[in-house]
Order: C-alpha cells, then sequence, then structure tokens
C-alpha cells in the first residue's frame, strides 16, 4: 500500500490522466482487489473512460498531488442524461467528518449540470452502513427505490463491513426538471403515489388500466453482472408475449448463477400496471420509481432467489425506513401468492 501522510490539504477536480494510478491504488488500498468495476482499478480504463465522456471523474488530490477521494459520474441507465454518481471511496486517513466525499458529490453535481448538460443524477448508497445515505440525504438527495441485496458480502472483504448481501438505495435529484404523464399499476396506486409526493419534479397521474398490446413485440434488454450475480432487464417495449419472452430470458440467466433479478419497466404505457401483474406471478416484488430512467419514469421490479439478507439492512432517514417497510411486505405477499401455486 503506498502511504499518504495524513492532514494534507485538498482541492475537489477533475479527473487528470496523472491521477489515473493514484485512483486505482486508492480503490486496491479501500476493497482489496474485489471491487467489482474494472474500471476503476486499471488506470488504462479510467483514462479511456474520462476522455470519452463515459465516465466524469472528481477526485480529491492533496497540495502534494496525492489522490486521497474519488467519485464519478457515469451512464448506467437506459438515457443518457441521467447518470449514476457512483464509485466513491475516501481514503481510511482522510475520513471521519471531514466532509471530502460530500464535497466530491456535490462537485460532480455542479460540473455535470453545467459542463456536461446532464439532467437527472443518481446515487446507490449501500446500506451495510449509514454513511454514504447521511451525505446524499445532506445535498438533498431524494430516495425513490431501494435495490434488495445488490452487492456480495465479499466486495466488502476488505472492509469487514458486510456479513451478508448489501442492500441500496437508489436516491435521485433533479437538475433541469421535465414534467411529464405517467400510469400507476393500480396494485401499487397507493404506495406509488406515497412514493412520488417528495420528487423534487411535476408529475401527472393516471391509473393503468389498458390491456397489453397484441401488435408490439417485447423487447428486453439484458446486463449480466459475474461476480455480483445480478441481472438487469431493461424492457424498452412490451406486448402481449411479455410472460413468455421474459421467462426463456430469465431462465437463461438463472442458469448463469444470477440471484438477483432487476426488471425496469415504462411508467409511460397505459398498460404497465398488466405487466407488473405478469411478473408479481412470476416472484416480482417493488422496489420504487425511477425518475427519467427511460427519459420518462420507469419503475424497478425485483426477485431474490433466496430469503433477502433484511437483517443486514442498515437505514439513515425516514423515509427509506417506510418504503423498505412497503417492499418487505410486497415481497411477503407476492412470494407468499407464489408458495400458493406451487
Amino acid at each position: 500500500m503506498n502511504d499518504i501522510e495524513p492532514g494534507q490539504t485538498c482541492e475537489f477536480d477533475l479527473f487528470r490522466p496523472e491521477d489515473a494510478e493514484g485512483i486505482s491504488q486508492l480503490f486496491r488500498t479501500v476493497y482489496g482487489d474485489n471491487y467489482p468495476i474494472q474500471t476503476f482499478i486499471d488506470p488504462k480504463l479510467l483514462i479511456e473512460e474520462n476522455a470519452s465522456g463515459r465516465t466524469i471523474s472528481s477526485v480529491a488530490r492533496t497540495s502534494r498531488g496525492d489522490i486521497i477521494g474519488h467519485n464519478a459520474l457515469f451512464s448506467s441507465g437506459p438515457y443518457s442524461g441521467i447518470r449514476e454518481s457512483g464509485a466513491g471511496v475516501v481514503h481510511p486517513d482522510y475520513r471521519g467528518g471531514k466532509g471530502i466525499f460530500a464535497g466530491l458529490i456535490v462537485h460532480g453535481q455542479k460540473v455535470g449540470a453545467k459542463k456536461f448538460g446532464i439532467e437527472t443524477i443518481y446515487g446507490e448508497p449501500i446500506c451495510n452502513h449509514i454513511y454514504s445515505q447521511k451525505a446524499t440525504a445532506g445535498l438533498g438527495w431524494i430516495t425513490q427505490a431501494i435495490e434488495i441485496d445488490l452487492m456480495p458480502a465479499q466486495a466488502y472483504d476488505k472492509e469487514k463491513s458486510a456479513s451478508g448481501r448489501v442492500t441500496a438505495l437508489l436516491d435521485f435529484k433533479t437538475l433541469r426538471p421535465k414534467p411529464h404523464p405517467v400510469y400507476l399499476p393500480a396494485v401499487y396506486e397507493e404506495i406509488m403515489r406515497f412514493i412520488y409526493k417528495d420528487l423534487d419534479d411535476d408529475r401527472n397521474f393516471s391509473l393503468s388500466q389498458d390491456e397489453l398490446p397484441s401488435l408490439i413485440k417485447t423487447d428486453i434488454k439484458i446486463q449480466a453482472f459475474d461476480f455480483a450475480q445480478v441481472a438487469r432487464f431493461a424492457v424498452h417495449d412490451t406486448g402481449a408475449d411479455l410472460e413468455s419472452a421474459f421467462a426463456d430470458q430469465e431462465k437463461a440467466v438463472q442458469e448463469k448463477g444470477v440471484v438477483v433479478f432487476q426488471v425496469w419497466l415504462k411508467l409511460s404505457w397505459p398498460w404497465v400496471g398488466q405487466a407488473v401483474d405478469v411478473l408479481r406471478k412470476r416472484g416480482y416484488f417493488l422496489g420504487g420509481i425511477l425518475p427519467r430512467w427511460f427519459d420518462v419514469d420507469g419503475m424497478l421490479m425485483q426477485k431474490i432467489i433466496e430469503e433477502p439478507n433484511w437483517e443486514g439492512i442498515q437505514l439513515y432517514s425516514d423515509r427509506a425506513k417506510k418504503i423498505l417497510e412497503i417492499i418487505r411486505k410486497d415481497w411477503e405477499r407476492v412470494v407468499g401468492s407464489v408458495l400458493l401455486e406451487e
């Protein structure tokens, strides 16, 4: 491990190519060699990603040029106008109320909106501790969804901070408003109105009542993450063939060892309620709403092969605690109904 003298002052800045080695070493210092995103532990990849604009790294750099903190904006959802704020890490000697992590997030938020035209940003603060949750809450980001059992405990072996799979929040911040209509599935109408009430943008709500269209073919794009054993299904179009199309693709990824399934649906569909009903019969439960996910809003449905690590979830805000309570009750209803049918 490269030693970095504690107590230095630092500034927040955009990435420079000469920062790449220091960022890679920082990630290895904190996570060992188990960090699942290769970009941040491979200096060459990090330089390429920042040069292309696919990744926008903010760094905390000391006067001596040491890298003591990093956070990035990158694309992980279907719409390029929103970016995830993540890959946040601070050197162990520079933690403890110094504000470096929050400062990195603020830097990315300001630079992202002004220089790169980003319209919405979101983060995935992890729930094996509350530190990153406090940072996003303090900046006015709003919890809209919870990803149950997102990451394996092995990702946190170096810190020894997780005894089971780790859940993450999805916290959003609107940078450029875009009011638009959304359809609420009947089974979740009351729940989703509650989640939406603190959104920092306007929406026009209608109840989803249409049937799945017979003339539209279901279109699903899949991302699978081997280390995390997670698969994400982005449903760009859906029709009456949804159940058969989904069953085939779900089976294929499950055979590869996936244990966490996430599905993104569009809330612009008047028939989204029917799509939700299909997924609930297959064991999927609510995750929450995804503002601007497809440019229009989306929603998260999720399925966990084994019982989730509920006891390992630590939450900071009352809002997140309430949403988790809602999600767990829905999981109990869905799993109970699936077991009754088996």
